[in-house]
């Protein structure tokens, strides 16, 4: 039986390789996904290790909670762990974040835009101890003065600079210029994975940030004689733990790399998933390619049982077809993923995220799970078909194999589609609906979604002649007998037109998904800005960092600007309660005036006496904790500070604009550290016109600030909806790799149904049909099967997103349908059919007509 189904793989190599690709593209899929992140991983931790590999102990500020942030430390810590007896050096180090309220910016040769946009972020440190620097110069010095900057190699590389050259950098200020002194290795890296660094001296890179005298780690040396584990001791011993936390360099290092591969883990998890709907859509091409096989060698499986094997051996004879082809498919997808790895790291630098990355990363691991996914996908989907070919019955050798009855089970097959279905809405509800956290909901409606797939897909079978008619008929009338006989060959074998157009079903409702979630998205951004800004100008930066408080003074001098008020952003947890609040700033002197809230308790007056300790709250966040005006609560603070508010006021948030509570800017800046603007809005002066004014000041504001834009209220939401877009178009080209593999599982159908047709066709030539005509009806049958799955998916795709969107309604969530976009989908189904049916079209004319007839 072994030699048997290895026969059967060579004497059908077309329908072998077509079967084998589906998995090939999930596997390799997978396989570059973890190439991908390990390799990443790998470069983090070179770098983290050269960071701290002359260093023996490193003190850090805690976060005081989750997503809080740190915190820097003042010069009095530094003088605190220098007099810890055992310490030889130690050393205030500075860096910025590379976003968040200590970013920093530094800019291409020109000056006129951003060194890197997403992806490695833009580093600004000081050098404060050659014993301990982790840099090697291999060109100049390090800065001594301070207008002198020095670059790794990378970034030099990258912006073209060389020794004596300007570069631009700026922090919470205007951008300045800094004279090259200094290339440097990051040990033995050209670069900080990937990033773009700038060294300067210690006192600079504290004004560029606003961190006078302030830190944001400290490392020491250990005299001889002390191991850094006793010095560890000994330093935690003279700080408060609740705010510090002491580590040896090594156990640093070890840190940063887990919290890294914790933070890239969704990135990982991202791809993935893609991999999974790829694989998924593999699956069903499988099951319909072994489906027809099965139907196809009726008479031979018949044979074999009537010559004495058994059902378990036939059985095991189409099993061990699958077995092989999902293996060897499994060894070239791995093979593959090296090709797959560097191309998705492209395509992410195409949509300004670069990622950094240490070569190819093959661990054993990725061999493992991916020879193991696509052997077991591909075993498993030829399950069903190799049972129905152990039900043929020995005396199906004497028969019409057309004339074959249908199984006792096929009359459950609707029964049980309907409650696969049913199952698979009910647990995207219970995600949807049923409170638990993120990631159970998550997989609630991933899992859900996929069963509903299933069922769907073992239902649209008794969808085939309708929609057939539905989207053949134009065919039909434009193209005569070629489209009728077009429509009737989509029809002829329902469970395999549905089995096929269920495989592009799935890919095409994810997109159409993911168009009505993003056009709903859109929608509620414009909706949010219309109701919550009263302002004409916003202002931001291209590099989603902080706008520096000197921006908004000089947008403020600008003529026409009438009113400059900042907003700001920071994050609190009330003691006893799960999870972080959101909280937003306001300037009391002037948000009455940009911004609009809708009030349940207050009025649009209380912004402008709203200070001290006084918070007004969100409706929801009210209901759900009991508080109203007059409560009073306790709220800790990144700094690690509890401060106790007074609620003044609540207001309903749908415009998303304030998030749980609002507090003024002094009070964040005070006790959260929150000293720097996310956005900047603004008033014109009656009479101005805001898109005269807003070209004026963008002009004015981007010569001093080139990262900071100024937008009038409807450009901003342009600026919005095209973040949305770019994200969106990322989506769409990962998805694609499900689409391709289901017009692979199109093209093998249609090759193996001409195969099945050999004698229908030779008699059509026969009766005068031209090569063109038949070519004409294989394309129109590609087509049909086609727009059969793609109207099934962008309907159930718009059902997932209603369904998705419904509990986000309250919140202030738009649905929107893109009616356009789901017109286009439509019309790419037809493209996508009309090149899927290219090679079984042209096998299709070429069969000879006398060879054609006596086919048997």
């Amino acid at each position: 039986m072994v030699a048997l189904s290895l026969r059967g793989l060579v004497s059908r190599k077309l329908r072998t390789a077509l079967t084998a690709l589906a998995i090939v593209l999930g596997v390799g899929f997978v396989a570059g996904t973890y190439m991908l992140t390990d390799s990443m991983n790998k470069a983090f931790d070179n770098v983290f290790a050269t960071a701290t590999e002359k260093i023996d102990v490193t003190v850090t500020p805690k976060e005081q909670f989750d997503n809080a942030g740190t915190v820097a430390m003042s010069s009095e810590v530094l003088r605190r762990v220098q007099a810890v007896p055992g310490v030889e050096e130690a050393v205030g180090s500075i860096s910025s974040s590379g976003g968040g309220d200590d970013s920093a910016v530094i800019y291409t040769k020109d000056g006129s835009e951003p060194l890197v946009r997403g992806g490695a972020p833009m580093l600004v440190v000081n050098d404060p101890s050659e014993r301990l620097s982790p840099l090697d110069y291999v060109e100049g010095h390090a800065p001594r003065a301070p207008d002198e900057a020095a670059l790794t190699k990378g970034t030099a590389d990258k912006g073209g600079f060389a020794i004596g050259d300007t570069v631009r950098i700026s922090g919470d200020g205007p951008a300045e210029a800094f004279r090259v002194v200094g290339i440097a290795k990051f040990g033995e890296e050209d670069t900080l994975a990937g990033s773009a660094l700038a060294v300067l001296q210690t006192e600079v890179v504290q004004r560029l940030l606003d961190m006078r005298g302030e830190y944001t780690s400290i490392d020491a040396v250990a005299e001889g004689g002390v191991t850094p584990e006793q010095l560890s001791r000994r330093v935690a011993a003279e700080l408060p733990a609740q705010l510090y936390n002491v580590r040896t360099g090594e156990q640093e290092a070890r840190r940063q790399a887990a919290d890294l591969q914790d933070q890239l883990g969704f990135l990982r998890t991202f791809l993935l998933a893609f991999a999974g709907v790829a694989l998924f859509v593999g699956a069903f091409l499988i099951v319909n390619t072994y489906s027809i096989t099965v139907a196809q060698r009726m008479r031979e499986f018949a044979l074999l049982r009537m010559i004495g094997a058994s059902r378990r051996q036939v059985l095991r004879a189409v099993l061990g077809e699958a077995l092989v082809v999902g293996l060897a498919a499994s060894v070239v997808g791995l093979l593959f993923g090296m090709v797959i790895a560097p191309a998705l790291r492209g395509l992410f630098t195409l949509f300004d995220a670069e990622l950094p990355s240490e070569g190819l990363i093959v661990e054993t691991r990725t061999i493992v799970v991916s020879l193991l996914i696509g052997t077991v996908v591909t075993v498993v989907a030829a399950v069903g078909p190799a049972l129905r070919a152990t039900r043929v019955p020995p005396i199906a050798a004497l028969q019409d194999v057309a004339s074959m009855t249908r199984g006792k089970t096929a009359r459950w097959r609707t029964p049980v589609a309907v409650v696969i279905a049913l199952i698979g809405v009910a647990m995207m509800c219970g995600g949807l609906f049923g409170g638990g956290s993120a990631g159970q909901a998550a997989g609630l409606i991933g899992g859900g979604g996929a069963i509903v797939f299933v069922g769907v897909g073992l239902l649209a079978s008794h969808l085939v002649r309708p929609l057939a008619l539905l989207v053949g008929l134009p065919l039909e009338r434009l193209r005569g007998v070629s489209g009728r006989l077009a429509r009737e060959n989509a029809t002829r074998q329902p469970r395999r037109t549905a089995s096929t157009s269920a495989a592009l079903m799935i890919g095409v409702a994810l997109v159409a998904f993911i168009a009505i979630f993003a056009a709903g998205l859109k929608a509620s951004v414009d909706d949010a800005v219309d109701r919550g800004v009263a302002a004409d100008l916003v202002v931001q930066t291209e590099t989603f960092q902080p706008v520096p408080s000197s921006a908004a003074r000089a947008l403020a001098e600008v003529p026409g600007v009438e009113t400059v008020s900042p907003l700001r952003f920071a994050s609190g947890k009330v003691p006893g309660q799960s999870g972080t609040l959101s909280i937003a700033g306001v300037d009391p002197a002037t948000a009455a005036d940009v911004i609009q809230v809708d009030w349940v308790e207050g009025d649009q007056g209380l912004l402008r006496t709203f200070g001290g300790s006084q918070v007004a709250l969100s409706d929801r966040y009210a209901d759900e904790h009991d508080l109203s005006v007059g409560s009073t609560f306790a709220v800790g603070t990144p700094t690690g500070r509890e401060v106790r508010l007074e609620v003044v006021g609540i207001y309903d948030d749908n415009a998303g604009l304030l998030g749980n509570m609002t507090l003024s800017n002094e009070l964040l800046a005070r006790d959260f550290d929150a000293t720097r603007d996310a956005v900047v809005l603004a008033t014109t002066a009656a009479g101005e016109s805001p898109d005269a004014v807003q070209s004026v000041a963008d002009e004015t504001i981007s010569a001093a600030y080139p990262t900071v834009e100024v937008l009038t209220k409807q450009g901003f939401k342009d600026e919005q909806a095209g973040q949305i877009d770019q994200l969106l178009g990322l989506v769409y080209v990962l998805l694609s790799l499900s689409v391709i593999v289901s017009l692979f599982g199109i093209v093998n159908t249609l090759v193996l149904s001409i195969h099945e047709r050999t004698r229908e066709l030779g008699m059509l030539r026969a009766i005068g049909t031209s090569r063109a005509q038949v070519r004409r009806i294989v394309r129109y049958e590609s087509v049909i099967t086609a727009l059969i799955g793609a109207v099934l998916g962008v309907v159930l795709g718009a059902i997932f997103a209603v369904l998705v969107t419904i509990p986000l309604q309250d919140e202030g969530f738009t649905t929107s349908i893109p009616v356009v976009t789901l017109i286009v989908l439509l019309v790419l189904a037809v493209i996508a059919g009309v090149i899927a049916a290219i090679l079984p079209a042209r096998r299709a004319a070429k069969l000879d007509v006398l060879r054609a007839l006596a086919y048997e």
